[in-house]
């Protein structure tokens, strides 16, 4: 508990009628502060009663019994922020900045006027394919640092170096495959190392991409997400002047669009059970650079977890693969593949981990596939334990059949899965 005073007891004289006030006020330690003000001509305090222009002494004891003879209630208050600033002095820091959703972030950053840090890795993208010099034109307007955000130490001394503070740190930090060390790595040691390291530089905000599924963790990368999400609750909790935003999106379009070219060559589209097992309100990596960025400034986002999806209903794999053969105008044609297959596989993987620990990786990726071909990226109600369509809030205005449409007119440059491929 903190005690607050403000008064002003004491007045001391000066020329021209002017008088100087002091006002004695407390907040954890004793302070005072001068201020001019205009007043009547001297009137003494019956403990300081003195001739006028007569130099009055003060010792501690008096000063102390002043400040505490009418302590005022205590006044909240809110102290300036970042978010009282225009963007242009607003100094944010990307890390995972050259990740699918994350060069999509900092341009929409620089677009709204914000200083932006990005923190690349010196071999970037799908498979470290991207050289400096790629990374340096995809983020043009970033300031780019290069530097490994898993390393703390090394992490410190390439921002330091930079000489500049930060009001905020944005994380699109993700593993790559989903593997069990890496998720840890990933999504928890190096998220949490650029919580850490902006900290040391004032930022005082944090937004962090995480996603919807981590409601029902059973994957590595889930819990990953999870404890650092808790981390990030738990620093908020302690300093009043830290906040964050946590940001759940359902799917990505990427991740919808492997069958695209399969579907346009005449083969059949693949779903497991009867397409209707799950369900997601998929949102476009353009859309969701802007909600991440709108968590920059807005303070209805502070100190919140925001799941969020596309515009529209859900769509059901059913639903996915109808849309994509209306495109095209062909008849629809699928191929359903019973979920005990991937249980099977889970199965015998999870044995041989305990002979051979390095297949541990592949029996995650297996869960990985099992996991997303019947859960819905949608919010899990938690009175009834379904998921919910009218639950998930919208975003944005590019729908699935808009990027369905381009793939097939462009192909599927920039959305490549990488390891994460499942079809």
């Amino acid at each position: 508990m903190s005690l607050c005073y403000s008064s002003t007891f004491i007045t001391l004289p000066s020329s021209k009628n002017q008088t100087f006030s002091i006002n004695f006020s407390s907040h954890s330690s004793h302070f005072i502060n001068l201020f001019k003000v205009n007043s009547a001509p001297y009137s003494p305090l019956s403990s300081f009663s003195k001739k006028p222009n007569e130099p009055t002494k003060y010792t501690k004891q008096k000063l102390n019994l002043f400040a505490s003879i009418s302590p005022s209630q205590p006044v909240e208050t809110t102290p300036l922020t970042f978010r009282t600033k225009n963007p242009k002095d607003v100094n944010v820091l990307v890390v995972g900045s050259t990740g699918y959703i994350g060069k999509f972030v900092v341009k929409e950053l620089i677009k709204r006027g914000f200083n932006v840090t990005a923190i690349a890795r010196e071999k970037s993208g799908t498979k470290g394919s991207n050289d400096k010099e790629t990374t340096l034109a995809e983020l043009r307007g970033a300031n780019v640092c290069f530097s490994d955000v898993t390393n703390l130490d090394t992490f410190d001394e390439s921002l330091k170096n930079l000489g500049v503070s930060f009001d905020v740190v944005v994380s699109c930090l993700a593993s790559r495959n989903g593997g069990v060390k890496d998720s840890w790595k990933i999504d928890y040691e190096a998220t949490k190392n650029s919580l850490l390291a902006g900290r040391k530089l004032g930022a005082s905000h944090f937004v962090l991409l995480s996603a919807i599924c981590v409601q029902k963790p059973l994957l590595e990368f889930q819990r990953a997400k999870l404890k650092l999400e808790d981390e990030l609750v738990k620093e908020a909790e302690k300093d009043d002047r830290f906040s964050y935003s946590i940001v759940r999106p359902t799917a990505f379009f990427k991740s919808l669009g492997g069958q695209v070219d399969l579907v346009k060559d005449g083969k059949p589209y693949v779903m497991f059970g009867d397409g209707k097992l799950c369900a997601c309100k998929p949102i476009s990596e353009q859309d969701l650079a802007s909600f991440i960025v709108d968590c920059v400034m807005s303070d209805d986002k502070i100190n919140k977890i925001l799941p969020i999806g596309g515009p529209g209903k859900a769509l059901t794999p059913l639903e996915q693969g109808e849309i994509l053969f209306k495109l095209l105008g062909k008849e629809p044609k699928f191929l359903k593949v019973p979920i005990g297959i991937m249980d099977f596989a889970i199965g015998v993987l999870d044995s041989l981990v305990k002979v051979f620990p390095s297949l541990e990786d592949a029996a995650e990726y297996g869960k990985i596939g099992r996991y997303y071909a019947a859960e819905s990226m949608l919010i899990l109600d938690p009175d009834t334990g379904e998921y919910s369509d009218e639950m998930t809030p919208s975003y944005g205005n590019d729908t699935l059949e808009d990027f369905f449409a381009r793939v097939l007119r462009e192909g599927m440059a920039g959305q490549e899965l990488g390891e994460q491929t499942i079809f």
